[in-house]
């Protein structure tokens, strides 16, 4: 649906849907042609149907049905896995699209731990150095399954907002879920301000961040969670460990693409404590929340 809601620098128009398990909005100028709305949501749902792991029709799918074969990729799928590696190879490993298995181990709602056994018989098939890509070609262990989870979101955002830009938009934010990509500034110049999620409040901010262009993404501990004996457990998992990270409750990027900012704060989140070294490296952005609800704020340079 399409509502329209204005501030004191421009009138603008909120393109609501649901998407990628999650509610999405475009925000653009009022007088945006529904084709290009309609594109753009269109996009976003190509990339849901292309990749998702619940679909027996998903590209993706296919590829995890035919592990231990070489399998031909279409160029889409060519980049993101080798833009996926790249991630790993950036992260030491920490980010890795094989480490989806490990959903097995972990019940999120039934809030228990895994058994020791279970985890050995799981991290023997994580590990995406065990891939081979060549010529467009993907051979992959019979063991093995990918998830392209931690990046179709932020992809699609990214996709959306180029179909905005095509079509001459210049100002705007395209928000799948809190994955954001912004088109750019407002009309007098002045930049969006975006709400960072309260770790431990998440119907509110707990800081705004301006942003004038480009992408913006949080990883936390907030979003598949459960607490035992007073210890919080999250859907971020260490592929080496097969347990929970938790040194911070929520990294938040700014970078020039959703894509970036997402792969980033995930990496961080992934790295504990060397996280933010890494990030100041990158030299982009960032608001790290401690789960003391501290905040270390890094500027790029």
């Amino acid at each position: 649906m399409s509502t329209k809601h204005s501030d004191a620098r421009a009138t603008y128009l909120a393109h609501e849907f649901r998407a990628m398990a999650s509610p999405c909005c475009f925000h653009l100028p009022a007088g945006t042609s529904p084709d290009v709305i309609d594109a753009m949501e269109g996009e976003v749902r190509r990339i849901e149907a292309k990749y998702s792991r619940y679909r027996d029709d998903s590209v993706l799918s296919d590829i995890n049905q035919r592990a231990g074969q070489k399998v031909g990729l279409d160029n889409e799928t060519l980049w993101l896995i080798n833009y996926a590696c790249a991630c790993f190879e950036q992260s030491d490993g920490l980010f890795d699209i094989s480490s989806g298995v490990l959903r097995q181990a972990w019940d999120f709602r039934a809030g228990q731990l895994p058994s020791e056994a279970t985890l050995a018989r799981l991290l023997p098939r994580i590990g995406l150095s065990r891939i081979e890509i060549s010529e467009a070609h993907l051979t992959m262990p019979p063991d093995m399954e990918l998830d392209l989870g931690g990046i179709g979101k932020e992809y699609a955002v990214d996709a959306a907002a180029a179909i905005a830009r095509e079509a001459g938009i210049n100002r705007g934010v395209v928000d799948l879920g809190g994955d954001l990509c912004v088109l750019g500034p407002h009309a007098d110049g002045s930049p969006w301000q975006l709400g960072v999620r309260h770790p431990r409040d998440t119907e509110n901010a707990i800081a705004s961040l301006p942003v004038y262009q480009g992408g913006m993404a949080s990883s936390g501990d907030y979003e598949r969670f459960f607490e035992k004996d007073g210890k919080r457990y999250c859907h971020l998992l260490n592929p080496e460990s097969g347990f929970p990270v938790d040194y911070w409750a929520s990294v938040t990027v700014v970078a020039p693409s959703c894509l970036l900012a997402g792969t980033l704060s995930t990496i961080a989140m992934l790295k504990e404590e060397a996280g933010e070294e890494w990030l100041r490296a990158q030299q982009v952005s960032a608001l790290l929340i401690r789960p003391d609800l501290s905040l270390l704020s890094l500027t790029d340079r």
